[in-house]
């Protein structure tokens, strides 16, 4: 593929995304559902009418400037809040829907939070919590009824600001605080990342200048948009004026994929091995796998000598993908080469990105006319990386510590100076705790983990101390570590409860059986507590005990 010089604006505030906006004026910006199911269209003109008029109307309330939380689905209107928010000088807070209300009131509490706006989901859940914390205005999207404790809705506070002075903060300063984003963990191993709306534009150009967009693209939002990944590749396919189609629910994408005939993806790597899962399974239920193995192959080696006709050749699989389909971007997760080769071969071109919560989020995405697959591509515009610490060498390069310096990166922990100061080397470089090299051309290759937080295929980080939390006042265990177990014969990660068991706690002559099968009921009964992503599925007993440091702290790299 060749190099394609693509137009796009660069922005230094998100003040300049709105006037983008406008620019698209009369193009659809949303494609979503409403509650019956039936599809809305808004406009980039209606988009950016909302936005202002929302920034108004919470300046009208009073809460200009303040710190205000967002949760619940992807919708356009998750969208409006959010750049109306951080356009006019407050504080937006993203929250994953998922979380237990418990950490959600926790949360508020330490982000200091004094406006959340919620979705329909959280209508009854949100009740309780709103008549406890009265110094928080709950602002739901739609009308609520029985809501007496709620404030005026979204909609309305956008009909109340129509028409009223433009609230945008213009003069505002955009290397100050601009989001809080929380790290997976519980309520006390979670950290708080401070953004700017410096790094967050930084983030969104480098995305621009990284990823094969056009503005006549069409993207399925697949993934949850409070995670930064999955707004940073929306906002900048929004800046060349791509329509934006919201899937309604993870059941429902293939289904949607083929209602709206998407022309790019965003998607971590449990998506993309679904969806080529699925390829190989009506293909062998027609018998037709190995014939289509013997072209895919004869095909990859025509496109060598200049001769490409993957589109025509393997129409009748694009078409089942809703026949537009172009491209994939690739993050959150390692993915499958085996996977990603599939998709090359059949026409469909797919990228690996990296990035982290801390780099808003981007930090390397693959080159789409000069690909290296297994790299996670270059760095960004906005950023330089450097491997630090030598943990071994490959052939030319060196194998360590990922760091990044550039204006995507955070300005550190919120309440949490110790913390900020270990998270940065000593000239200045974010320290991502992801292990890798870069090669002689400069592209970027992940090859593990420092930290011990665990990466789901679904891109979802599961911090193993959060759940030794729930494991350790069991009175039967002594020790335990929770790893990420590789399953056979597949790319799914499995949480498993490593544990010496305190023996003592059991009957003499009971058998390692007798107390693994003792453990799987206690962690059942745990699973409960947890939301799905964080169960435990496999269990394993061991006689003795861990390998410990001097501070007699579990050494978690030596656990196999």
């Amino acid at each position: 593929m060749r190099k394609t010089k693509r137009k796009f604006t660069r922005i230094e505030n998100l003040k300049d995304q709105i006037k983008v906006y406008e620019k698209h004026a009369g193009k659809v910006a949303f494609d979503y559902f409403d509650k019956s199911g039936d599809v809305l269209k808004m406009t980039y003109s209606e988009y950016a009418k909302n936005i202002r008029a929302f920034a108004s109307g919470l300046s009208e309330l009073g809460k200009k400037g303040a710190r205000i939380a967002i949760i619940g689905e992807t919708s356009p209107f998750w969208h409006i809040a959010y750049h109306a928010i951080v356009c006019s000088g407050s504080v937006a807070i993203p929250l994953d829907k998922e979380l237990a209300l418990a950490e959600i009131e926790n949360f508020l509490i330490r982000s200091e939070a004094e406006v959340i706006i919620f979705s329909n989901l959280f209508e009854e859940k949100f009740k309780e919590m709103a008549i406890a914390h009265p110094e928080i205005l709950f602002i739901p999207i739609n009308e609520c009824e029985n809501a007496d404790n709620y404030g005026p809705s979204m909609i309305s506070v956008i009909e109340m600001g129509d028409g009223k002075p433009d609230a945008f903060d213009y003069d505002g300063d955009i290397t100050k605080m601009a989001v809080m984003l929380f790290t997976s963990g519980t309520t006390g191993t979670s950290k708080c990342v401070m953004l700017s709306e410096k790094n967050v534009c930084a983030a969104v150009n480098a995305a621009c200048d990284s990823v094969f967009f056009f503005p006549n693209d069409v993207l399925l939002s697949v993934l949850p948009v409070h995670h930064t990944y999955e707004l940073c590749c929306t906002i900048a396919g929004m800046n060349y004026g791509m329509e934006v189609a919201i899937n309604d629910s993870l059941r429902h994408v293939l289904r949607n994929i083929n209602k709206f005939k998407p022309t790019a993806l965003v998607l971590v790597p449990l998506f993309v091995s679904t969806m080529e899962k699925r390829i190989w399974d009506e293909l062998r239920k027609k018998k037709l796998d190995g014939t289509m193995r013997k072209l895919m192959n004869a095909s990859d080696k025509m496109r060598k000598f200049g001769l490409d006709a993957r589109r025509l050749l393997f129409a009748a699989v694009i078409n089942s993908f809703g026949g537009r389909l172009k491209k994939i971007i690739c993050g959150g997760a390692p993915l499958n080469q085996d996977v990603a080769n599939t998709f090359r071969s059949l026409g469909i071109e797919i990228w690996e990105g990296y990035g982290i919560t801390e780099c808003a989020p981007l930090v390397a995405v693959d080159v789409y006319y000069n690909p290296k697959p297994g790299s996670v591509g270059l760095p960004v515009s906005c950023c330089e990386v450097k491997i630090e610490g030598s943990m071994e060498d490959k052939g030319e390069s060196v194998i360590g510590e990922i760091c990044v310096k550039g204006d995507n990166v955070m300005l550190g922990y919120y309440g949490d100076e110790e913390a900020t100061k270990e998270a940065f080397t000593a000239d200045g470089y974010f320290r991502t705790g992801d292990v890798g090299y870069m090669d002689k051309d400069g592209y970027l290759f992940i090859t593990g983990r420092e930290k011990s937080v665990i990466v789901l295929e679904n891109g979802k980080n599961v911090f193993p101390e959060e759940i030794e939390e729930y494991l350790e006042p069991l009175d039967t265990i002594a020790e335990c570590v929770v790893v990420g177990r590789k399953a056979e014969n597949s790319d799914n990660v499995i949480l498993t409860a490593v544990i010496f068991p305190d023996f003592t706690k059991f009957p003499e002559g009971t058998t390692k059986e007798e107390i693994h099968a003792e453990m799987k009921k206690k962690i059942a009964e745990i699973n409960r507590k947890l939301v799905s992503y964080k169960h435990i599925r496999e269990i394993e007993i061991r006689d003795t005990e861990f390998e410990k440091t001097t501070t007699r702290k579990i050494r978690r790299n030596l656990v196999k």
